[in-house]
């Protein structure tokens, strides 16, 4: 058996598929590759090593299995001893896989089998493979109900984001709503399924596009774009965190939390939905819904706003914009009907110049969020089609004159004085 072991392993690190490794393996040893459907709860961390003499620390961790399929955790403040709770379903995953877990911060790691039960992990360093501490986890197995092996290492929930604010959030936020200044990251399960192998690459014909991945400056044009990718979507102590269960909770992510007085003299707008333009990007990196407001003041000065969600990806899944809107329309909704009593729609389209997504998918994009966002209602729209624009339209002039929203905002604008995402990626590189 440990022979087999052996083999099993070498196979892995050496053959370009994984699943191909397994079944040479299988096949030299006259054994069945058997497939399970985990079930993983990452209970919490003790004794972590401290990264300073003084103080402690905020942990996150990153999980993959077989480097096929990962999770990040939230981020706990200023302690040694985290407590997670958190849930990782994955389907189709050979028995023989090996599940990595690494704290961050510390980056000490911890290896373990997928076999069933509750564990207790040890911790160790990079450095002399010192004791870093404990990781609990528990682990249920059972045999995978897809007898196809087409789709391994399946993601299947449960759906969890990651909110993140603008690192230049509080510099002058007295002009803008702050919600302007985050952006938002969801993990989304059925990317395979629904899209196979197929994305949208950047688009030659758009020039903004061709700055970034053609010629002697793209290099430097991508380098910017990226490091703006970093602090926005950086995993910090003051990101929010969250699950979603059901299209309300999709909704509570696009409520406005500005306190302004409207044309009609309504004011007190934080709990209800928002009516915004939102810029996404459906990520193959890590099959990820990632967005913010198009108008957004850290759009200021990059190239694409896609690509600074992508992280300058060459291709992605599928990228558009979208905005939520009550059925019927803004033009026929007053702020006197309570948003529980509307059934809100979600319009989603293609329109991307970066990566110029093709419109026959877009049916494909409502079917994914459909599956992952429990009774959603998605209308998709093309970027061309007369009712996309009339709808937007309609949206924004809500925005306008019913929630004290200014013009500037709807697209990116820095006020005087207002330190832009830019700004701290150039001073940045100053250092």
């Amino acid at each position: 058996m440990e022979s087999a072991h052996h083999t099993l392993q070498s196979a892995k690190g050496k053959s370009h598929s994984h699943l191909d490794a397994i079944e040479l393996a299988a096949k030299e040893f006259h054994v069945d590759t058997k497939y399970v459907d985990l079930v993983i709860r990452f209970i919490g961390a003790s004794d972590l090593a401290r990264v300073h003499v003084i103080g402690t620390m905020n942990p996150c961790f990153h999980a993959t299995l077989d480097d096929k399929v990962s999770y990040t955790s939230s981020v706990k403040p200023n302690t040694l001893s985290p407590v997670w709770d958190e849930t990782w379903i994955v389907k189709t995953v050979p028995s023989t896989a090996t599940l990595s877990v690494v704290v961050r911060e510390v980056e000490t790691g911890a290896l373990t089998t997928v076999t069933p039960g509750t564990k207790e992990v040890e911790i160790v360093g990079k450095r002399l493979g010192r004791n870093k501490g404990s990781f609990w986890l528990n682990i249920e197995s059972s045999p995978s109900v897809h007898g196809s092996r087409s789709l391994p290492y399946s993601f299947d929930g449960p759906i969890h984001y990651s909110r993140h604010d603008s690192p230049t959030m509080g510099v002058l936020t007295h002009l803008r709503d702050t919600r302007l200044y985050s952006t938002w990251k969801i993990y989304i399960k059925g990317i395979p399924q629904i899209f196979g192998d197929t994305v949208q690459r950047w688009n030659h014909d758009y020039k903004a596009a061709e700055a970034m991945f053609k010629g002697p400056t793209s290099i430097a044009v991508r380098s910017g774009i990226m490091a703006g990718h970093r602090m926005l979507y950086a995993r910090t102590v003051l990101n929010g965190f969250g699950v979603i269960t059901s299209a309300d909770d999709v909704f509570k992510l696009l409520r406005g939390n500005s306190r302004r007085t409207s044309g009609d003299g309504n004011s007190a707008f934080e709990n209800r939905i928002k009516p915004a333009v939102y810029t996404y990007v459906i990520t193959e990196e890590d099959e990820t819904f990632r967005f913010s407001e198009t108008g957004a003041t850290f759009f200021v000065d990059f190239a694409s706003k896609h690509a600074l969600h992508s992280n300058c990806a060459e291709s992605v899944v599928y990228g558009g914009e979208f905005h939520p809107r009550p059925e019927g329309g803004w033009e026929n909704f007053s702020d006197y009907t309570d948003d529980s009593s509307v059934r809100w729609e979600l319009v989603i389209d293609n329109d991307s110049g970066t990566y110029s997504p093709n419109p026959d998918l877009l049916a494909k994009v409502a079917q994914l969020l459909e599956l992952n966002f429990t009774g959603i209602n998605v209308v998709a729209l093309t970027q061309d089609d007369p009712e996309l624009k009339k709808s937007i339209e309609a949206c924004r002039e809500y925005a306008l004159t019913k929630r004290g929203v200014k013009s500037t905002e709807l697209e990116p604008h820095a006020t005087e004085g207002e330190e832009t995402l830019s700004d701290r990626v150039s001073a940045l590189k100053k250092t």
